[in-house]
């Protein structure tokens, strides 16, 4: 004998597969949960050594300062000497597609040592061009001094060559470098 179909069955029908749904999405958010943040980090180390010096020794714990009521996130590493020191900075910015994270390594003298982006939403062939560490693009930040230019894309009178058809992207990546160099100028260590 087949179920009457009522609203009351209708919905207790539907509220039953909910609570089984919700339990398999909680499920597997609590299995997933832990993978996921060790690769999180793992790919932060490995982005943390790519944008300070070679043998600098780098901070396992991060630093919080702010800047202009923008919380960022600082890794400070040391090299052989106590005059030589950088720092990552993990600056983000909103792009064209949404959040454009990247991870900034700015030198004791203020130069930016490079650029890496953690994460983005930027469309794909376009702005995702942000995130190719070989590209003309994102090379052209590696050594970057901003006391002897502007960090601003050409077309706002800088000298940043920007990502063909993607400007918007572009402009929010020097930004996120921007910030980051702005803020080590700011804030002092001591």
């Amino acid at each position: 004998m087949a179920a009457s179909s009522s609203l009351k069955n209708m919905v207790l029908c539907l509220t039953g597969v909910c609570l089984v749904c919700s339990a398999i999405l909680g499920g597997v958010y609590v299995l997933t949960q832990e993978p996921i943040e060790r690769a999180e980090k793992a790919n932060l180390q490995a982005a943390l050594s790519q944008v300070v010096p070679d043998g600098y020794e780098i901070s396992v714990e991060p630093v919080y300062r702010e800047m202009d009521g923008t919380r960022y996130e600082c890794y400070r590493a040391q090299g052989a000497s106590e005059s030589e020191f950088a720092t990552a900075v993990k600056s983000s910015v909103n792009g064209f597609g949404g959040q454009l994270t990247v991870l900034v390594g700015v030198t004791g003298e203020g130069k930016v040592y490079a650029a890496k982006v953690l994460s983005h939403s930027e469309t794909p062939g376009l702005g995702a061009k942000c995130s190719d560490a070989a590209s003309h693009f994102v090379q052209q930040f590696c050594g970057f001094d901003p006391a002897q230019k502007s960090l601003k894309v050409t077309k706002d009178g800088g000298d940043i060559d920007a990502i063909t058809a993607s400007t918007i992207t572009s402009r929010a990546y020097a930004l996120a470098v921007e910030n980051a160099v702005k803020l080590m100028k700011e804030d002092s260590y001591e």
